[in-house]
C-alpha cells in the first residue's frame, strides 16, 4: 500500500521560508546586542568621610648658648716706695754733660776692610770653573798633548804579562798659573795603568791657564789615556 502525502502538509515545500525567517531573527538579535546600552545607576551617596584629629606637632624653640667671657684681669697695683731722707743728706744735682763734636784728640776706631777683600779674592781663587770664556791649553795643543802623553807613557810589566789594556780617564785642574793639580782617576781599568796615567799627568808642563771675564781661573780638565798592546 502506497502512502501519500498532501502537499499542503509537506514542509519540504516551506523549507526556504523556514531558513529566511531565521535568518532575520538572528541578525535583528544581534543588532540589538550591539545597541544595547546600560546607564549607571545613580549614587545617592559619596560615602562618608570620618574626621581625623590631627596631632599637631610641636616644635621646641632652640637658643644659642652664650659663651660669657670673663671679666679682664684687674691691673697691677703698683705701689709707690718713699724713700724718706733726712733733711741733712746732700743731693748732688750737677749733671754731666759730655760734647758729641770730634776734635783733633778724638780717636775714631774703623773696622778693616781689607780682610772682606782678601777673603773673596781666596774665594775666586778656590773656585773651579767647568767650563770658561778661554779654556785651558796645552803648550802646542791638543797634537802636542798627545805626543808628549803617548812619549811619557812606559807600560806596566804586570799589565802586559796579563794582557790588561784598555782607557783610563784622568781629570785634573788647571790652575791660575798654568800648573796641574788634584789629579784622580774618573775611570779606570787595572791598578797599575791608572797608576802610570795619574804619574805621566802630574808630569805635565804647564799650562796656558784658563780665562774668565779677562782674569785666569781654575778649570776642570779630562784627559783619555789609552793603553794598547801591539
Amino acid at each position: 500500500m502506497e502512502l501519500k502525502k498532501s502537499e499542503k502538509a509537506d514542509l519540504e515545500n516551506k523549507k526556504d521560508v523556514f531558513l529566511l525567517i531565521g535568518l532575520v531573527l538572528s541578525l535583528g538579535i544581534s543588532l540589538l546586542a550591539f545597541e544595547w546600552t546600560s546607564r549607571p545607576t545613580q549614587v545617592s551617596t559619596l560615602g562618608t568621610l570620618d574626621a581625623v584629629e590631627v596631632e599637631e606637632e610641636v616644635i621646641p624653640i632652640t637658643r644659642q648658648e652664650q659663651i660669657t667671657t670673663p671679666p679682664p684681669a684687674p691691673p697691677p697695683t703698683v705701689v709707690e716706695v718713699l724713700n724718706i731722707v733726712d733733711n741733712a743728706t746732700q743731693v748732688n744735682d750737677d749733671l754731666s754733660i759730655f760734647d758729641s763734636e770730634a776734635d783733633h784728640e778724638t780717636f775714631v776706631d774703623v773696622a778693616p776692610i781689607v780682610a772682606a777683600k782678601e777673603e773673596k779674592e781666596e774665594e775666586e781663587e778656590a773656585q773651579v770653573f767647568f767650563i770658561v770664556e778661554e779654556m785651558p791649553e796645552f803648550p802646542g795643543g791638543e797634537a802636542a798633548l798627545r805626543a808628549y802623553i803617548a812619549k811619557s807613557i812606559n807600560y806596566p810589566v804586570i799589565a802586559q804579562e796579563n794582557g790588561i789594556q784598555g782607557k783610563v780617564y784622568v781629570t785634573f785642574v788647571v790652575d791660575r798659573d798654568g800648573g796641574i793639580s788634584d789629579a784622580k782617576v774618573a775611570r779606570g781599568v787595572d791598578p797599575s795603568l791608572d797608576k802610570e796615567a795619574l804619574r805621566v799627568v802630574n808630569s805635565l808642563p804647564k799650562w796656558k791657564p784658563g780665562k774668565q771675564r779677562g782674569k785666569p781661573v781654575r778649570v776642570s780638565y779630562t784627559v783619555p789615556i789609552s793603553f794598547v798592546l801591539q
